[in-house]
């Protein structure tokens, strides 16, 4: 079973930025896209970005013009960069990929205070 793992979250201060790293185990065929999901506390999970495998990306309103989502097919890992954080953007990040099944990772924490 190819499994997904989240890395490069951690405790930034606002106004920092953070890379995050999607990185599966093994090979998986026909990915038509993948996704930065976030879970706030005491909020409801929601969808940071998305890239399509022809190219297209999209953002949530709030983090537009701030995260880059972006993929390397060789090293079979997707990436959010984030800059300028902001404390409302403390969550769990939580990457998924869609192909003829969705794939999920565990999950990375990332939180922004001073």
């Amino acid at each position: 079973q190819v499994q997904l793992v989240e890395s490069g979250g951690g405790l930034v201060q606002p106004g920092g930025s953070l890379r995050l790293s999607c990185t599966a185990s093994g090979s998986i065929l026909n990915i038509f896209k993948m996704e930065w999901y976030r879970q706030g506390p005491g909020k409801q999970r929601e969808l940071v970005a998305r890239i399509f495998s022809y190219g297209r990306t999209n953002y949530a309103d709030s983090v537009r013009g701030r995260f880059t989502i972006s993929r390397d097919n060789a090293k079979n890992t997707l990436y959010l960069q984030m800059d300028n954080l902001k404390t409302e953007d403390t969550a769990v990040y939580c990457c998924r990929w869609s192909a003829y099944s969705d794939y999920w990772g565990q999950g990375t924490q990332v939180t922004v205070s001073s």
